[in-house]
């Protein structure tokens, strides 16, 4: 199946309120995208998850006690639209991931370019792709968890709905809990709308505290799908070793 983009998708991503959506990061850890996808764009990918040839691995959530459900990590090469989904949110995020390296005091070592990124990753021996397509059913979820995968890990990453809730199925919410320094952890749900995104933090994100800035750990799930099916796209900017 023909999973193509157009240069106007790509410019959609790039004419996005950015300023908006860091800010949006900086209070709560995550910010919801404008429509990324068309419905038809939605369907396509998702339908990919039944051609197994296209996917690395296939993994088995509760074989591995992770939750329950089953999710796939593409092969190379990549269907294009993922491909250029995952190029074009990188520079946007690269300005804010900088940034909360700034507040922390540790190293930004994301060059400019992407390609120039994955070569790093796989230099370090992170050579596998990391885009997944994850498929829920009836009483699935899946555990709070970091997609970390090695040494290299960019700080920001993507889920795309694929589904439409409240019509393909019900629950299934995404969550999002902070250790908060010194304090109890928060927890954010966000319902995903059928072509939108969530960009959220991959490990932990700058929070202010008494001494400055403090590292506040974050981990991502999914709660239980109460009824029928769901599928998302999750773009990860780091390749795996």
């Amino acid at each position: 199946m023909d999973t193509h983009t157009t240069t106007d998708d790509l410019a959609r991503i790039a004419g996005y309120d950015w300023d908006a959506l860091a800010r949006e990061l900086d209070a709560h850890g995550c910010a919801l995208t404008p429509q990324i996808l068309t419905s038809e764009e939605c369907r396509e990918i998702s339908g990919l998850y039944d051609e197994p040839g296209l996917f690395r691995a296939t993994i088995d959530m509760e074989r591995h006690r992770f939750g329950a459900g089953q999710y796939r990590y593409f092969s190379r090469p990549l269907p294009p639209l993922v491909e250029s989904l995952r190029a074009a949110f990188y520079p946007r995020l690269l300005p804010i991931a900088r940034d909360w390296a700034a507040r922390l005091g540790r190293p930004a070592p994301w060059p400019d370019d992407f390609g120039e990124w994955l070569d790093m990753c796989h230099r370090a021996g992170q050579t596998k792709p990391t885009p997944i397509l994850l498929r829920y059913r009836d009483n699935d979820w899946n555990a709070l968890h970091r997609d970390l995968y090695g040494d290299l890990v960019f700080p920001l990453q993507v889920v795309i709905g694929l589904d439409r809730p409240g019509a393909d199925y019900a629950g299934g919410e995404f969550l999002l809990v902070e250790q908060r320094p010194r304090a109890q952890s928060r927890g954010t749900v966000t319902l995903l709308e059928q072509g939108h995104g969530l960009v959220f933090t991959t490990r932990d994100r700058p929070v202010r505290s008494a001494r400055g800035w403090s590292a506040a750990p974050v981990r991502h799930g999914v709660s239980t799908v109460r009824s029928g099916l769901r599928h998302t796209l999750g773009l990860v900017l780091h390749d795996a070793g």
